[in-house]
């Protein structure tokens, strides 16, 4: 029995993994024409490096990438809002957090897939099951037959779409530029996620190497992102802010500073028909708020291929599929909302309500917000 995987992203690249460490035989389809090296940075929360971990490629990833012990949030200035220290929860789950490269994270993934067929420029135009089983008809002309197929092609899941017509975009209004820069920050960032919260905007940055840095600035928008920024030098956008965030943007190529808008998959009932299921973004694509929507997919991988193995046979794919679903849906949609609600918190405009959020991240009793984290950190299983 032959598994296809469509998307050679994250969370399908681990999900061939651990489809492969259990036995199954895979194959996956992507549609771009080759792995570029993309200016985005990732974080691999606690949960993300548990699962690595039981795969065997945590050690790789900790030694390419760069520990994280903390997530900060502060005001425009850099003064301090709330801090979450990873460290004990790190003993508990005997993992380190680490923010890597993109592509470096992405290498490390295809070297564990030896002997799996990769096939790029293939983008899905229809898929269609039927008795004879999945059939795949490509933007080139050419078809796949399938006996199982995994949607891990992400937001705008063509695999979605072919199962489900009823699922909805949400756009989130903030528009979004990342980069990575070496640049001489105090050394006191060197371990820290931080994010600053202005007025309507805000800026994170965290080091993914010595003096290298992955950045992400977000900025709320009226109708059109493109239009309204179409000249923007961000900045300048951004002197407002602590001198760092302009040292930090202004030391960044401008050909490598990505720009895209924020949206999210407003939760959807069901994850799978017959012999499809879909994965990550596929299923639950979230906004970027709490850093969960790769973490999400690398959790997914590993539950999806422990209930494949569990079912083993063709005849019972469907209910490994609901088995996934039912073991996932819950924490997954929380990311989702809660997520979506800390985005729209951030970009507070109105003076006295930013004055009230900031008053109240400040105060807030430490037991709470170690209680609001620590579910995000228990995997599944």
């Amino acid at each position: 029995m032959k598994i296809t995987i469509i998307g050679a992203g994250i969370g399908g690249l681990t999900t061939a993994i651990a489809l492969k460490q259990k036995g199954f035989d895979v194959e996956i389809f992507e549609a771009t024409s080759e792995f570029k090296k993309a200016g985005a940075g990732i974080n691999l929360a606690l949960n993300a490096m548990q699962v690595y971990k039981r795969l065997g490629v945590y050690e790789e990833i900790v030694e390419a990438g760069s520990y994280t012990s903390s997530m900060n949030i502060t005001d425009e200035k850099l003064n301090p809002l709330s801090a979450i220290d990873l460290r004990p929860f790190e003993k508990k789950h005997n993992v380190k957090s680490v923010a890597i490269h993109r592509a470096t994270l992405h290498q490390i993934l295809l070297s564990k897939l030896s002997g799996v067929s990769i096939h790029l420029n293939k983008k899905v135009k229809t898929v269609t099951q039927s008795k004879n089983g999945i059939e795949i008809e490509f933007e080139d002309g050419t078809n796949h037959q399938a006996e199982i197929l995994i949607g891990a092609d992400g937001i705008h899941s063509v695999v979605r779409k072919s199962i489900f017509n009823n699922t909805k975009l949400r756009t989130a209004k903030q528009a979004c530029w990342r980069g990575i820069t070496k640049t001489h920050l105090s050394k006191k960032y060197q371990t820290g996620l931080n994010e600053l919260w202005g007025k309507g905007k805000r800026f994170g940055f965290v080091a993914i190497a010595d003096d290298t840095y992955y950045w992400y600035a977000l900025v709320t928008y009226k109708k059109d992102y493109k239009e309204e920024f179409k000249n923007i030098n961000l900045s300048k956008l951004y002197l407002d802010f602590h001198p760092l965030v302009n040292q930090t943007i202004t030391s960044t190529p401008k050909e490598n500073i990505l720009a895209n808008e924020m949206a999210d998959l407003k939760p959807i009932a069901t994850w799978h028909n017959k012999n499809v299921c879909l994965l990550g973004d596929s299923a639950h694509a979230t906004t970027p708020n709490l850093g969960q929507g790769a973490c999400q997919a690398i959790e997914g991988a590993l539950v999806l291929a422990n209930c494949l193995a569990k079912h083993k046979v063709i005849e019972n794919t469907e209910n490994a599929f609901q088995e996934f679903q039912n073991i996932r849906i819950e924490k997954t949609t929380k990311v989702v909302n809660t997520s979506w609600r800390i985005g729209k918190m951030a970009h507070l405009e109105n003076r006295f309500s930013i004055l009230l959020r900031n008053f109240i991240l400040r105060t807030a009793p430490k037991k709470i917000v170690i209680k609001q984290t620590a579910h995000i950190f228990e995997i599944d299983n």
